[in-house]
């Protein structure tokens, strides 16, 4: 086996790195000699098309952004899956900012990042490979997002030439600092087609929507007549408004206006975020061997990318189950949850642990002892079977409860009309823009909280999520073309429609032809009894549709 294949292995990476050998000599080692650097690019594009499903898909789409020139290359040379497999391990663990804990919060935060992606900034093609969606993708939410989505009237700054004139839609996103980039950077986002697929700019002419209109959107330079248009566009290399422009109005621009600086800023963001290796410390397994505390769980299924989906795990525990002390004037619970995901061969996937803490006053104590507290985890897995271990800890009251749990993750077609599972939520909203994509519940822009065991009282409103896959793109608009039917009856009488009503595809926010999220709440004005819920997704251009279907209670 080369060096390089061994340099895959999670043992003998550590090794390696404690040697801190020269990056230059281990490159140098398995690679076919007397190959240019541009032979060596295209060698390795021509093993990337070699490379089949899953893996191949991890490379393309998963990891596009983040993946580093060596890696790319050391993954495309690997022979057999296994190696593969302990490659995408060790990506992984490199990147863990936590190796001492049981979960690994960059790689969940990663797979957040493109479900935000494609709901955010999808257009004529799906968020994450849009301009947006990479940066965000690579780098997380900016600091601040100035937001022109209209466009319109725009008073420029004196850096951009001042005066006045009508732009695109256009962002413009600030990162007070990006590791490895620097410090106070901006991100010019222009949308000059006006269809909604915002590219990453250097030139802060191009939102200029008055550019070519003789006499309109004038600069000072240009009102004052130290400057004409015709200078501008000589100027116009790419960069801004040019050195005769900024020397004949005698306005000084900041660095970041060179156009030599927008260049290197330019370049610096296309690079993979930069890597840290990290010591690792041995996972410590445990054994449990009581039930005395019961809990429920719900498992949904989201899609991620065609190799990837969250797997949704949500526990619930009764108040009245856990152990209340005073403390502080308060009385509190306390419960930790681990969880771990293995393979069908026993190899570990991923492990998780929270403590969740309850508070409240002792006048409150009896009405919070009737409630019960929710707790959520979603993490990405690819398509297959596995197993979750789930263990709830009473930490005041002693007390334990386990359960095992089957997990089949479906794998979604990147060409056949596809759905989510569907979740009956008792809340759907939409969180704040610096809560977007993290944090209990949360899918996308919005937090879904399961009602567990899909019962509800009268009078209350019953939230349904689900997401659609695959549609089918119209030519002439390039947006999905179809309709979804929403139905309720009683499970023992599916004949008599107590709901019917449908809505055509181009009426929800944000769908395209890549995702189509249903986020509705629908009042239950109805008498106790079981219901079914149905919902189907018809694709006009596609010809085709689906039918998911929900059975819920009425108490």
């Amino acid at each position: 086996m080369s060096l390089k294949r061994l340099l895959l292995l999670p043992g003998l990476l550590l090794a390696l790195v404690a040697t801190d050998l020269p990056t230059s000599w281990l490159q140098a080692q398995d690679e076919p000699q007397g190959l240019s650097a541009r032979q060596q690019r295209r060698r390795v594009r021509q093993l990337e098309k070699e490379l089949q499903g899953p893996f191949r898909k991890w490379l393309i789409e998963d990891v596009k952004y983040i993946i580093s020139n060596e890696e790319r290359k050391a993954f495309v040379e690997l022979n057999t899956d296994e190696e593969r497999e302990s490659f995408i391990e060790t990506f992984w663990i490199r990147r863990d900012p936590t190796p001492d804990s049981m979960e690994n919060e960059f790689r969940e935060e990663h797979y957040r990042r493109i479900a935000y992606a494609n709901e955010r900034y999808a257009s004529g093609i799906p968020g994450w490979k849009s301009d947006r969606g990479r940066i965000y993708i690579a780098y997380g939410p900016a600091d601040e997002v100035e937001s022109h989505p209209s466009g319109g009237s725009y008073q420029r700054p004196f850096d951009e030439g001042g005066g006045t004139t009508s732009t695109y839609p256009f962002e413009i996103w600030r990162y007070r600092y990006l590791e490895g980039i620097g410090s106070d950077i901006l991100l010019e986002f222009v949308d000059p087609t006006m269809s909604g697929e915002y590219r990453l700019t250097m030139d802060p002419m191009e939102k200029d929507a008055l550019l070519y209109i003789p006499g309109a959107g004038q600069t000072l330079a240009e009102q004052s007549g130290l400057s004409t248009r015709a200078d501008r566009l000589r100027g116009r290399t790419g960069f801004g408004y040019g050195s005769l422009t900024d020397s004949s109005a005698g306005l000084g621009r900041s660095r970041r206006y060179n156009q030599f600086e927008r260049l290197q800023l330019y370049s610096m963001i296309q690079r993979p975020p930069p890597v840290k290796f990290r010591d690792l410390e041995a996972i410590v397994d445990s054994t449990i061997e009581y039930n005395t505390l019961g809990f429920t769980t719900n498992i949904s299924y989201v899609k991620v990318t065609d190799s990837t989906s969250f797997a949704g795990v949500t526990v619930q525990v009764q108040n009245r189950d856990l152990l209340f002390k005073e403390d502080d004037g308060l009385h509190r619970a306390t419960i930790n949850i681990f969880g771990r995901i293995t393979t069908m061969t026993r190899k570990v996937e991923t492990h998780f642990e929270d403590t969740v803490s309850i508070a409240t006053s002792p006048e409150r104590l009896s009405a919070e002892a009737e409630r019960a507290s929710i707790y959520n985890k979603q993490l990405p897995l690819a398509p297959g079977k596995y197993r979750l271990e789930l263990v709830v800890k009473d930490l005041i009251g002693e007390t334990v409860g386990t359960a095992r749990i089957a997990l089949d993750v479906p794998k979604f077609d990147d060409e056949t009309l596809a759905f989510s599972s569907v979740i009956l939520a008792d809340k759907i909203e939409r969180v704040p823009t610096r809560s977007l994509g993290t944090g209990q519940f949360v899918m996308g822009a919005s937090k879904v909280r399961p009602r567990m065991g899909e019962e509800f009282e009268p009078g209350e409103r019953m939230g349904i999520y689900v997401e659609f896959y695959n549609l089918g793109e119209d030519d002439a608009t390039r947006m999905p073309d179809g309709e979804i039917t929403y139905q309720i009856a009683k499970a023992n009488d599916l004949d008599k429609l107590l709901l019917d009503f449908t809505e055509d595809i181009q009426d929800i926010r944000g769908a395209s032809a890549g995702q189509v999220v249903v986020e509705k709440l629908l009042p239950l004005n109805l008498d106790p009894g079981v219901y079914r819920l149905s919902l189907k997704m018809t694709d006009r251009v596609k010809e085709e549709s689906v039918n998911p279907t929900m059975t819920f209670k009425v108490l």
